[in-house]
């Protein structure tokens, strides 16, 4: 049986096997404004939540072995369209993200960035999914025959490949210190750090995290919102902002706005998620 448990719309915890969605938690945040604008959801609830995973599933095949795992750049602003354009402008090799049926992966392609990172996010566990082990190959894979999510082995496995410029997306401060142990040992290899899925970290999580990033997201997070806002070497986005914390991040922010076509006017009373956790 495939079981696979992300973290999704408001932090509910969402389990889904064999393509059905079997459980949701309540959410703990009840206003997205990225699913108000794109979906029209103004409260998210369990039902609206089991509706709309469903709908994932039955669209592109999410955790399923029919999942469409390609998708082109679209002109919108976000972490998997950031390291998309990063591909396209060779400041990066690779990314080591997260697939489910797979776990920690390696990706080089734009497309399969914006497919994989643009469509699911907080993948907390996953088992493996055979055909989409083959698509992105075993050796591009921590572990096909567990799905492990293991960020820290997938940044060894992409040195190990010979990548030099790698980005990783994280979720989790204890892997932090990991991967600066990393940067330490391995000094003539980039490693770029894009903080994801930031809702509900304490206040030392978000203070390792963001100490630690080239770029995070804000999500819901009161704490990353705060420290981002104060800090940031270049802030875009007003709803959920995307901080630059390293001369590095800044320039992949830049680089994303050069692509399409600059920063959209500011407005005055933005929409915000509620509540910050």
């Amino acid at each position: 049986m495939s079981e696979h448990i992300i973290e999704a719309l408001g932090l509910s915890k969402i389990t889904i096997k064999d393509g059905k969605v079997v459980d949701v938690s309540e959410p703990e945040v009840e206003y997205c404004p990225l699913f108000d604008h794109h979906r029209g959801i103004k409260k998210l609830t369990k039902e609206v939540i089991s509706k709309n995973i469903q709908f994932r599933i039955d669209d592109f095949g999410m955790c399923t072995p029919k999942r469409q795992l390609r998708m082109k750049d679209f002109l919108s602003f976000g972490i998997s369209e950031i390291m998309c354009t990063l591909l396209e402008k060779h400041e990066i090799d690779c990314v080591v993200m997260v697939l489910e049926g797979c776990g920690t992966v390696i990706v080089n392609e734009g497309e399969l960035v914006q497919g994989i990172g643009g469509r699911v996010s907080g993948l907390v566990k996953t088992s493996p999914i055979p055909e989409l082990v083959s698509e992105i190959g075993e050796k591009n894979i921590v572990n096909p025959e567990t799905a492990e999510i293991n960020q820290i082995e997938g940044i060894k496995l992409a040195i190990k490949q010979g990548y030099k410029n790698i980005a990783v997306t994280i979720a989790l401060a204890e892997d932090m210190e990991a991967i600066n142990k990393l940067k330490e040992e391995y000094p003539d290899i980039n490693i770029y750090v894009f903080v994801v899925h930031t809702t509900k970290r304490t206040p030392e999580e978000a203070r390792t995290l963001f100490d630690g990033c080239d770029v995070a997201t804000a999500c819901a997070s009161k704490h990353i919102r705060e420290i981002g806002e104060k800090e940031s070497l270049k802030i875009v986005g007003q709803s959920i902002p995307i901080y630059a914390r390293t001369e590095d991040g800044k320039k992949f922010l830049e680089l994303r706005l050069e692509k399409i076509g600059g920063e959209k006017p500011k407005k005055d009373n933005p929409d915000l998620p509620y509540p910050m956790i």
